[in-house]
């Protein structure tokens, strides 16, 4: 009876099969423990609860977005270096990784930098800046942003579950069947892997609805199109995909989820399936991903070498076309990803040169760039110095990506460790570096004090470092031969390359070490580093306008824009701090504890389905339905904030302004 009532759920789900794997449990379990006894301990439950998790201010949600993409990068990396570990000792013995568990490794480390570190940080940082770049005071859907928020930490938390109850998948982050279908893999390791994409990936599709909306719809007078900065213009490209390339995954992830619960054969060739529909449907998203990842990061990159050389941003318009042009050229090229399919050799070079061309408008971006230092006064901020860390390596990347677009090369590195030097080539300088320029360029606007810069350099020193120890040598043993996700080996001269690139994941691991370092040491020190002024960098773009932190409404009055760079030219007018004759009443949206009911009941529907308890699945379902039709009856969701709070609010804000010498 009790099988039943828990469908596929035993005792045997816990992870008793390798010590490794018995580690991991305790130290997550173990983790989540003092997280809620220090929050118990500090009688922090009220203040979260009401401050934070029910919060619908833009600002707040974005800081809860890098929260959950900081700790699902610690993830990641642990089975990054465990990774390393095992390839560098596993000459002529099987290492100290069973061949399942280490599957299930490469499995969560790709699932989990992709869906739910990059695309969360990249998600906080727009949340945070755009609508304050644009001069807005939310973005246009407060509250369908907290449910873009819950969903994705309900797929994260399902990542996390497996560790503890259960297998995660085996079938690497892209899970192509026949191996992810239910005949190789009967476990509940792809179905995990499907519920958390299902409900991250649906939270990714409604924050790009809500960022187009907001840009196009709340921008402040004046601001036209062409007069955003070119951090929004990024985030709009990125969002404008989100919406047309994750329906594509939503399908792939359910189909395969039908033929897996219901015996269907989407993907099951002798059934009536295809296979290769799959892989199509899974890389018409999958290559967009990478333009979501990379686009946002262009954006900061961009601020960052304007700001940091004290400099207009050269060829601005021609920066904005080469953004629209990439990502319009991102869906053209998503066959690249499997020429050995079996296409025509025209339909292969079709793919090929589209793929090519896509170097050019990447090419006038770095030209912009290199040009908008040029005779510039450059401070070496470490926002600056993960730019220029990101400018030469990913040129390098670039470079081996053009390679891969022809088809014979490719035939010949296709599933080498050439493929995977290649792709983190490009992601962690294309977008991770630049989210860490962000991170340390926002970070005063988002807390109101800098971050430590000596600590910021070490890391950068330390991730750069790192990474070319770690990748160069996998691209060597692509052209050696070397298969990607290889548990062991016997081919002796694999293994000076597998441990100098060990050696770089420690380097690696020593540049985390000064991210955790770095925080701890300003949190501590966060009196002397206060930002009074709002604007600590001599910004150039309305973000700086505001306090650090902002008020809950971002602007009491909102700017009127004349510039590209608006801030820069309202400094330079000597109006940008000007005071109205009065303040006015501000209507700010209501906290709402919904979002974080319906990001609990998205993890219940996905654990239970996982497992098969059915009762429990449709019990969700129709909380979940009950939920969103309850809300959408709510009509008074929004607060008056009085003008005497406002002017209260903006009289500390401007003695802050005359201490800091700002007026």
């Amino acid at each position: 009876m009790e099988m039943r009532i828990l469908g596929r759920l035993t005792a045997d789900a816990l992870p008793f099969y390798s010590w490794v794997a018995v580690g991991g449990a305790v130290v997550t379990v173990l983790g989540f423990l003092t997280v809620v006894g220090v929050i118990t301990w500090l009688g922090k439950w009220r203040y979260l609860w009401n401050e934070w998790l029910t919060s619908l201010d833009h600002k707040r949600i974005g800081i809860m977005y890098v929260v959950v993409a900081l700790v699902m990068l610690l993830r990641g990396f642990v089975d990054a270096i465990m990774m390393r570990a095992q390839q560098a000792f596993a000459l002529n013995s099987d290492g100290y990784l069973p061949p399942e568990h280490f599957d299930q490794i490469f499995s969560s480390h790709g699932t989990i930098m992709i869906f739910f570190m990059a695309m969360p940080f990249l998600t906080g940082l727009i949340n945070i800046i755009v609508p304050q770049q644009i001069g807005a005071r939310d973005v246009a859907f407060p509250f369908m942003n907290s449910v873009s928020l819950w969903l994705t930490a309900a797929g994260a938390s399902l990542v996390l579950v497996s560790l503890v109850i259960g297998r995660f998948s085996t079938a690497g982050w892209s899970g192509y069947p026949p191996y992810s279908g239910p005949e190789y893999n009967p476990g509940v390791g792809v179905d995990y892997w499907i519920w958390a994409i299902q409900a991250s990936g649906i939270g990714t599709t409604l924050s790009g609805i809500n960022f187009i909306v907001t840009i196009l719809k709340r921008r402040t007078p004046g601001m036209r199109l062409m007069r955003m900065p070119l951090f929004c213009w990024t985030a709009l490209a990125s969002s404008i995909l989100m919406i047309f390339a994750f329906p594509a995954l939503t399908v792939a992830t359910a189909t395969l989820a039908l033929d897996r619960i219901f015996g269907m054969h989407f993907f099951t060739n002798a059934g009536g399936g295809n296979m290769m529909n799959y892989t199509n449907l899974f890389w018409i998203w999958g290559h967009p991903e990478v333009y979501i990842l990379i686009l946002p990061a262009f954006g900061i990159y961009s601020e960052v070498v304007a700001n940091f050389s004290a400099k207009r941003l050269f060829g601005y318009t021609s920066l904005v076309y080469a953004t629209m042009t990439i990502a319009l050229l991102s869906f053209t090229v998503w066959l690249h990803h499997f020429f050995t399919m079996g296409a025509s050799a025209n339909v292969n070079a079709f793919f090929g040169i589209a793929t090519m061309v896509i170097a050019v408008p990447t090419g006038v971006k770095v030209f912009d760039w290199l040009m908008t230092m040029f005779r510039g006064r450059i401070t070496f901020h470490p926002s600056m110095l993960w730019t220029l860390g990101f400018i030469v390596t990913f040129v390098i990347g670039g470079m081996t990506g053009v390679l891969l677009a022809l088809p014979p090369v490719n035939y010949l590195v296709h599933n080498s460790t050439f493929l995977v030097a290649h792709f983190h080539n490009m992601l962690i300088p294309g977008a991770l570096f630049g989210y860490f320029a962000g991170y340390m360029y926002w970070f005063p606007k988002a807390f109101g004090f800098t971050l430590d810069a000596h600590w910021g350099k070490r890391a950068f020193w330390c991730w750069i470092i790192g990474f070319y120890l770690a990748f160069m040598p996998l691209y060597v043993l692509g052209f050696m031969g070397m298969a990607r996700r290889t548990e062991h080996y016997d081919i002796a001269a694999w293994q000076p390359l597998l441990i100098v690139a060990a050696l770089g994941a420690l380097v690696v691991l020593a540049g985390i070490t000064s991210l955790v370092i770095q925080l701890i040491t300003s949190i501590g020190n966060r009196d002397n580093a206060r930002d009074l002024t709002g604007d600590p960098w001599d910004g150039r773009t309305l973000e700086w306008l505001t306090a650090s932190p902002p008020a809950p409404y971002n602007f009491a009055i909102l700017p009127q824009v004349r510039d590209i760079d608006a801030f820069h030219d309202m400094k330079r007018r000597g109006v940008a701090y000007s005071r109205p004759e009065r303040y006015e009443d501000i209507l700010l949206p209501k906290n709402t504890g919904a979002g974080v009911l319906l990001g609990g009941l998205a993890f219940t529907f996905g654990f239970a389905v996982v497992w098969h308890i059915w009762w429990a699945a449709i019990a969700a379902l129709i909380a979940i339905l009950g939920t969103a039709v309850a809300r959408s009856f709510r009509d008074k969701t929004e607060f008056r904030l009085p003008a005497s709070e406002v002017k209260e609010i903006e009289d500390r804000r401007f003695r802050d302004l005359a201490k800091g010498g700002a007026i």
